[in-house]
């Protein structure tokens, strides 16, 4: 959080106030709104490359990032974000209209085209983009958060990784790296049930991640993934720990991936009623009603934060759409730091066989 001190009201739930507890429900539907409006830009034919989706799984993104010190001058917690964590970006500081810019491979977008989905940084927010080799994020913040502890910032990393993440190299030595060196890091395993089309059971003989964590002689805690007070609450104390010098924690948030990897993967190694199952399990449904049970909200006003995030979606897609394309020229712009780059045989007018004199 910003400021845990504020002055809120009551606490409600999780030492938190009303108007904590609407955010966390409003960057959960902001979440949801981006992607259901996405994948109607990718039918539309405007998506470049995949679209990958964290529907059922918006409760760790969010949980896990309000619980940083979030800032916008690149003095803040950072994170390695991942494709299932839109609302963490969100709340970090990206924007709807640059999620949609940087899918649809816009001039106007975070890279200017040049990556496409979730890959792309901006320090001053505290977004590290993702590189595709999985567990490399891992190593990376390692790296960073030693940074935070040897020059005396405040600071704490959060790394974000699927399941099949944990199956690497990188992310193992990332890891133990952190642990080693007592970094200000927090690592969250989405456990989502499947690392594409390959199940748990067929990666790990543990029945929990956090059993890997003992490997590395790190702090470790096993969390209800679909529910945004726990995951909140776990990387609370995660992040506590980690700024007061006590190392690396591992959180196992336990959720489902609700859809295939990607919107071309037609999930058909899963049995319909366990993806039903996880439907019942919706981690925005099951925060609403509680926030209406405990009488924390009105139906009213959620509803109107749910009609405020799809419109603001509607909004910025549309602008995205009418955005344009970066020039070819752009390509080679803005990728080495004061180097001109030749052109490419393969782009010369008569092509010089590889190899052969210019």
């Amino acid at each position: 959080m910003n400021d845990p001190a504020r002055a809120d009201g009551p606490r409600l739930a999780a030492d938190l106030g009303k108007s904590d507890l609407l955010e966390l429900y409003e960057y959960m539907a902001l979440a949801r709104a981006a992607e259901d409006r996405l994948e109607i830009m990718l039918k539309q034919g405007h998506v470049k490359g995949g679209l990958y989706r964290s529907l059922g799984q918006e409760a760790v993104g969010v949980g896990s990032a309000f619980a940083l010190d979030r800032r916008v001058d690149g003095t803040g917690d950072m994170i390695a974000q991942t494709v299932r964590t839109t609302g963490a970006i969100f709340l970090m500081g990206g924007t709807p209209l640059q999620y949609f810019r940087q899918y649809l491979a816009r001039s106007t977008g975070p890279t200017r085209g040049r990556e496409a989905n979730v890959h792309w940084c901006d320090f001053r927010k505290g977004l590290l983009g993702p590189v595709s080799p999985l567990g490399t994020m891992t190593q990376v913040m390692a790296g960073i958060t030693l940074v935070f502890k040897q020059t005396g910032q405040p600071r704490v990393g959060l790394a974000y990784a699927g399941d099949g993440q944990t199956s690497t190299g990188a992310w193992h030595e990332g890891l133990n790296f952190a642990a080693v060196r007592r970094c200000p890091f927090v690592a969250i395993v989405q456990s989502n049930k499947y690392a594409f089309s390959t199940p748990i059971r067929l990666q790990t003989r543990l029945a929990s991640f956090t059993g890997k964590a003992a490997g590395y002689g790190i702090e470790s805690r096993s969390v209800d993934g679909n529910d945004v007070l726990e995951v909140f609450e776990a990387t609370r104390d995660a992040v506590a720990r980690a700024r007061d010098g006590g190392g690396v924690t591992l959180i196992e948030a336990r959720t489902y991936r609700r859809l295939g990897h990607a919107q071309h993967d037609a999930q058909e190694y899963v049995p319909r009623e366990e993806i039903e199952e996880w439907e019942r399990k919706d981690p925005i449904g099951r925060f609403r009603e509680r926030m209406v049970r405990e009488g924390w909200a009105l139906e009213s006003e959620l509803d109107a934060l749910d009609v405020a995030a799809r419109e603001r979606c509607e909004k910025d897609a549309e602008r995205a759409i009418q955005e344009p394309a970066p020039d070819a020229e752009e390509a080679v712009q803005r990728v080495y730091e004061g180097l001109i780059t030749s052109v490419p045989w393969t782009r010369l007018p008569e092509p010089t066989p590889r190899g052969a004199a210019i």
